[in-house]
This record gives C-alpha cells, sequence and structure tokens, in this order.
C-alpha cells in the first residue's frame, strides 16, 4: 500500500477568536500591513495561534478602535504603546486619562486665525496708511489668498500695530517678537519637562497633572507679566547707567515702503 501523505489543515477559529487577520482588516477597517506594524511596534497583542494561522478576537477589534481614537489625539505609536501597557497592566485608568488629556490640550489662548476681507484686516489694523497691505504680507503677518486675507495671529496683528503708533516700525516688532518667541517657548518647555519629572519623581500625582497645568492659566499669565516687568526695568536701569543711549542717533532712518 502507499501511504498518502494529507498537508495539515489549519484548525477551525473558535468563539473567542474568530478572525483570520484579512477578516480583522475588514472588520476594522485597518490594513493588514498595518495590524502587523502595529504587532511589530507592540501596540496590538498577539495573536492567538492555531497550527499555522494566527486568530484575532473582539479584543483586537477594540483595540484597533482605540489605537486609532489616539492617534487622532496626535499621540504616535510608541506612545500609544507605553500608554496601552500601563493601562493593561492597571497602572492607569484610560477614562482618567483621557479627561486629564482632554484637559491639556484646551487651548490655552483665544487668539486664533481668522480670514478677512480687505475692509475688515483695515478696520482689525486700525488705520489704512497707504503701502500696509504689502507691509503686513512681507511681515508674514498677513497672508493673502485671492480676494481675502489669513491673519494668523489676530492678537499679534494689533499688538504690531500698537507699536507702529508708537513709533515701532513692522520689521523691528517682529524681531521683539521672535526673540519673545523663543524664549517663552523654551520657559514653557522648561517648565513642562520640571512638572513631568515631578509627576515622575512621586512628588506629583500624575492624575493630578491635568489640573496642575489648569491652575497655570491664570497663574502662569500673572508671574511672566511680573517677572516680565522687573527684569525690563533692571535692564532699562542698566541701559540709561551704561551711558549707550547718549550715543544714539537722533533721529532714526525710516525704511522705504513698496
Amino acid at each position: 500500500m502507499i501511504a498518502v501523505l494529507s498537508m495539515p489543515t489549519a484548525a477551525e477559529p473558535d468563539a473567542a477568536n474568530p478572525y483570520t487577520i484579512d477578516e480583522l482588516a475588514a472588520a476594522s477597517h485597518v490594513p493588514s500591513r498595518t495590524i502587523r506594524f502595529y504587532q511589530s511596534r507592540g501596540a496590538l497583542m498577539a495573536p492567538e495561534i492555531k497550527g499555522r494561522t494566527a486568530y484575532y478576537g473582539p479584543a483586537h477589534v477594540e483595540r484597533l478602535k482605540l489605537i486609532a481614537q489616539l492617534q487622532d489625539r496626535g499621540l504616535r505609536i510608541d506612545a500609544i504603546r507605553d500608554l496601552l501597557a500601563s493601562i493593561d497592566r492597571g497602572e492607569l485608568d484610560l477614562a482618567e486619562w483621557l479627561g486629564v488629556e482632554q484637559q491639556m490640550q484646551t487651548p490655552w489662548s483665544s487668539d486664533q486665525p481668522r480670514t478677512v476681507t480687505e475692509d475688515e484686516l483695515y478696520e482689525l489694523a486700525g488705520t489704512r496708511r497707504p503701502g500696509l497691505l504689502s507691509d503686513l504680507q512681507r511681515s508674514k503677518l498677513v497672508e493673502r489668498h485671492r480676494d481675502v486675507y489669513l491673519v494668523r495671529s489676530p492678537a499679534l496683528l494689533s499688538i504690531a500695530m500698537k507699536l507702529e503708533a508708537a513709533g515701532i516700525d513692522l520689521e523691528t516688532a517682529l524681531e521683539g517678537a521672535t526673540i519673545m518667541r523663543k524664549h517663552v517657548g523654551r520657559m514653557a518647555a522648561d517648565l513642562v519637562d520640571a512638572f513631568v519629572k515631578r509627576a515622575g519623581d512621586g512628588d506629583i500625582d500624575a492624575r493630578d497633572l491635568g489640573r496642575v497645568f489648569e491652575s497655570l492659566r491664570p497663574l502662569g499669565t500673572d508671574a511672566v507679566r511680573v517677572i516680565f516687568g522687573r527684569t525690563m526695568e533692571r535692564e532699562l536701569r542698566k541701559l540709561y547707567e551704561s551711558g549707550r543711549m547718549a550715543k544714539l542717533p537722533a533721529k532714526a532712518r525710516r525704511a522705504k515702503r513698496s
């Protein structure tokens, strides 16, 4: 007799793990290659292997939905992996984390970009002086899009126009804004790092970080105003005492406006 060798057949899926990877892709609307990528990065738990086939269950579908939601919130896959690992170990409650995250994502400033007409732009600027529109575009305070203008920061535009009315040209005002943005940006980054480190050391409950940063909204603004004001007083006093002002030209050169 000749023995007939039969190829091994794949095991049948069970109720707990009903999907092959292609079926999971169809059920979750996530491509198979993306599912494999999530597994390789540790964000998606491993499937159950039966024979030569990997089977996935409803938990994988829910995890893929959660990964998509966290990506929509701006998290990268490695951050999602670490977050989900903490949740799986019981170290973090997802609903609690989402509440903290929502607190921290709330805008700190009401200054939002606006699209305005030419007349509305003049109204925002508070003047119709000749050359204003070209100056604003050149300084990148405003971008023209056909018949409308995009004002990225109405508040900064207002500040720049007030400075111009006081005799400070737009170029100088924007140079000052760049300096402040650089140093305030570094200050904010260092402040966040300091609070996160304290939370990592156990001095602050990580669940309270949202409340901590929320308290900084009014207090931080007040602190910056006080510290900036006192520092400017000191720097101006140093400028006066140095005698540098006596060496400055009495009249400023006016840049030609195109």
